[in-house]
């Protein structure tokens, strides 16, 4: 039976299964600091090979696959590129904070495809506000399906109350994203956005869902691929609203800081759980549900400690 299996390469992982490079996890990325350096997922494949992830594209070079990205960290941003400053909109502050990849303390490829991170949370000033243990995991759900799974823990250790908002929680209507934020490919443009019982476009953005979806179609082959994220019973807003776009590019982002802060209190945790189906084939509601589903029974096999 096939299986996913981990490869070390110089500065990254990589998830594979017969012979497709699924995903590339780079925990030690060569990126400038106005891009907030951060590890990420990237390329990512569906198990047909077809591309379904974009890295830097120019319109915004800090979206890099799948990461895990906060705009608004206190007065700091873990983003990337400018900071949305109320009355003045987007402005190119000194405040780019780098997630410092400092060892994987697990790295499981015998039972299961799974490793474990440490990472530092540095602002650009150079003061660290989290140490965070990363989780993530990935297993085959089946001939067409396989599922990435990923659960964060940030203990703040500043010594203060950090406040995690986005920009709507600073002033900006309807832009509340912050969180695990995928991009895709260029071809997805005009794609159809996915959640329960529904199908549509950017008028989706907002929408409080357990899941939301993707589904779109690739150059040169034509074939159709879908993403199906997934956000954990457990998690802080759960059902979180989503930030989501479709019209000017393809993006999903479970948002929980959407459009309230949330305070971390000094030596606190916050604790955080998601799924990411990657499937071949197009998808409407029914099917993302399916894969929902089926995505959601097999996280806690990757992600319990």
């Amino acid at each position: 039976m096939s299986r996913i299996r981990i490869d070390t390469m110089d500065g990254r992982l990589g998830f594979t299964a017969d012979s497709v490079v699924l995903a590339e996890y780079v925990h030690r990325p060569d990126n400038p600091q106005l891009e907030s350096p951060r590890p990420y997922f990237s390329p990512i494949r569906t198990r047909a090979g077809e591309l379904v992830s974009l890295y830097r594209p120019h319109d915004h070079v800090w979206h890099k696959g799948i990461t895990w990205s906060l705009p608004v960290v206190g007065d700091e941003n873990f983003w990337g590129g400018p900071t949305f400053v109320d009355r003045r909109g987007y402005v190119q502050l000194p405040n780019n904070g780098t997630q410092g990849h400092r060892e994987f303390p697990v790295v499981d490829d015998e039972s299961t495809a799974r490793f474990v991170e440490a990472l530092d949370w540095v602002t650009e000033g150079g003061e660290q506000l989290f140490e965070e243990q990363r989780i993530v995991g990935a297993t085959l759900l089946d001939d067409d399906s396989w599922l990435l799974a990923f659960a964060t823990s940030m203990r703040n250790v500043s010594g203060r109350l950090i406040p995690i908002g986005s920009p709507t929680t600073r002033g900006r209507e309807n832009a509340g994203y912050g969180g695990l934020f995928w991009r895709g490919p260029r071809s997805f443009t005009g794609g159809s956005v996915l959640a329960p019982g529904i199908a549509g476009g950017d008028e989706l953005r907002g929408t409080r869902a357990p899941w939301m979806g993707f589904t779109g179609r690739h150059d040169v082959t034509g074939a159709a691929s879908t993403i199906v994220m997934i956000d954990d019973p457990g998690n802080l807003q759960h059902p979180p609203q989503w930030f989501a776009r479709s019209e000017e590019f393809a993006c999903l982002c479970p948002a929980p800081f959407f459009s309230e802060e949330h305070e971390v209190e000094p030596g606190a945790t916050l604790d955080l759980r998601y799924g990411v189906v990657i499937a071949d084939g197009a998808s409407d509601p029914d099917r993302a549900a399916a894969l929902a589903a089926a995505g959601s029974a097999r996280l806690p096999d990757l992600l319990n400690s």
